[in-house]
């Protein structure tokens, strides 16, 4: 690859990890950037997955120094989402690479409809947590792994916004444990990925190293930022990206 593509993609990387320590959805942006540069699909989720790793531990460390992190509360989720991600990277071995492009698309357009009606969730108190409300944070969590296994692309934002509105978590609370249950999820799926062999392991390492270096940066900062011109920026990013994804598979 090009000096300047690898250039660019550091660029992309890091301003994406920096915003996305707050808002999520990395993916959305990084993985159709890395189409646009001519890399594999399955090669283009699997090589952001290992990145996304790096990420989550960089974005981590701060939340857990601050003691923001309830480890008992998530430790039952990091269980789930373990089984639930390994399940998602098996699958991206199993599909074409025009059902990844396909896939991601959807997930790009989804996503932005989502991040521009929902609502900001309240949380509730802890102990108005209920069983009902337990349970199903319990089953999304699994299902949503999955998808994250798969191609991760807004599941941290739907992630947050699931344990905002069920298990009573602040937005940093929320914020903190998903980026924790995070590393596990795309950790695993970065094993299943090197075990298929997907992995571009030198742009990898280059682009983790970037995004855990964004990770850490984001989560001291992106949180002093304006969020609501932090999401204008990010999801007309996203928008625009899967304009062009979507005039791409109509020409193929």
């Amino acid at each position: 690859m090009p000096a300047i593509n690898i250039i660019v993609l550091i660029i992309v990387f890091f301003l994406t990890t920096v915003v996305g320590v707050v808002t999520g959805s990395n993916s959305l942006i990084t993985v159709p950037v890395m189409f646009q540069f001519g890399i594999d699909e399955k090669v283009a989720v699997a090589t952001n997955m290992l990145g996304l790793t790096f990420m989550s531990v960089g974005a981590s460390i701060p939340f857990l120094r601050q003691d923001r992190i309830n480890i008992r509360r998530v430790s039952p989720m990091i269980g789930l989402t373990i089984v639930g991600s390994a399940i998602g990277a098996t699958l991206v071995g199993l599909i074409t690479n025009q059902a990844i492009k396909v896939i991601v698309t959807v997930a790009m357009i989804t996503m932005t409809v989502f991040t521009v009606l929902r609502r900001n969730p309240k949380y509730r108190e802890r102990h108005h947590v209920s069983t009902a409300s337990l349970v199903s944070a319990y089953v999304l969590t699994f299902l949503l792994a999955i998808y994250g296994g798969l191609y991760s692309g807004g599941y941290v934002t739907i992630l947050t916004a699931m344990v905002i509105a069920l298990l009573g978590m602040t937005f940093t609370e929320a914020v903190a444990s998903t980026k924790l249950i995070n590393v596990f999820s795309s950790g695993i799926a970065t094993l299943v990925f090197a075990w298929q062999g997907l992995i571009d392991y030198k742009l990898g390492l280059i682009l983790g190293i970037t995004m855990f270096a964004g990770a850490m940066f984001g989560a001291h900062y992106a949180t002093k930022l304006n969020e609501t011109w932090l999401r204008r920026i990010f999801m007309t990013t996203v928008f625009v990206l899967a304009l062009k994804l979507i005039y791409d598979l109509a020409a193929s």
